[in-house]
């Protein structure tokens, strides 16, 4: 049966087409946390559990940057001061599960906004629904990065610090598996969405929701706003902040110019059937 055209189809189609795209997603995420499942013992101990291990790429640029300037730092120290254990019967076998998912999710994600551009291009212009394959590079891409901002800046300043933070000497940092994966979980995974900020932007400004002059004219409220962001993603120290807040800013201006180019390229069309 032809599918039917996207100005002929009802509410409950439009319902059914996206149920059969979410399906589509939910395989592929299946299908590839199946395979990390099947190589989790690589992932944990050369992926997940990295951060622990003082040579980790960070900790040495951080050490020598450190050195350099003559300050004395944590990041130069010989081990973290943190034990990873389990506490509850399928805690071990839990976090494996979600980690696999997690990475499914991670790995597939540029097939999961090819499904969610399929869904959305049936009511695109012909021109917009060329540039799919760009659109899927690029928010593939700032994914990816947002990713690997936030597994090897974020992460391993959240460790550092809360690792060597104490209210005693009598207490030790005796972490269950479950809060560890969390910080790693949430710092990759939050880090991967906001880079979308861009993405995120074009959009709102094609249907009107956001203007340039509306984003300049509250850059400030923004900057306030990024830097609650940068405290909930990272240790609360003004270092890390800083650290995590600069790039969202550069996405911030970032989207104001793509802002202004979707706009322009609307008044020109305005102009070209006027």
């Amino acid at each position: 049966m032809a599918k039917k055209n996207v100005n002929e189809m009802s509410f409950l189609d439009h319902l059914e087409d996206l149920r059969w795209h979410l399906i589509r997603i939910c395989l592929a995420v299946v299908i590839v946390a199946t395979l990390a499942f099947i190589f989790s013992r690589f992932i944990f101990d050369e992926i997940i559990f990295a951060p622990l291990n003082m040579s980790f790429p960070t900790y040495d640029f951080l050490c020598k940057a450190a050195t350099f300037i003559g300050v004395d730092t944590t990041f130069c120290n010989d081990e973290v001061p943190m034990i990873i254990q389990n506490r509850t019967m399928a805690g071990q076998f839990s976090a494996d599960i979600w980690t696999a998912i997690l990475g499914g999710f991670i790995i597939a994600f540029p097939y999961v906004i090819y499904q969610l551009w399929s869904f959305i291009s049936p009511g695109l212009h012909e021109n917009e629904r060329r540039h799919a394959k760009g659109f899927i590079i690029i928010s593939s891409a700032l994914f990816f990065l947002g990713v690997l901002f936030g597994y090897y800046i974020v992460t391993p300043l959240s460790i550092n610090f809360l690792a060597n933070y104490s209210v005693s000497e009598t207490v030790d940092n005796q972490i269950d598996i479950s809060s560890y994966i969390a910080l790693v979980r949430s710092s990759a995974l939050a880090s991967g969405l906001i880079f979308e900020l861009p993405i995120i932007i074009y959009f709102l400004t094609k249907i009107g929701l956001v203007t340039p002059q509306i984003l300049k004219k509250y850059r400030k409220y923004a900057l306030v706003i990024v830097l609650i962001l940068s405290a909930i993603i990272t240790p609360p120290d003004i270092a890390s902040q800083v650290i995590v807040a600069i790039p969202i800013l550069i996405l911030y201006q970032v989207s104001i110019y793509i802002s202004k180019i979707v706009v322009r390229n609307q008044i020109r069309k305005e102009e070209q059937h006027a």
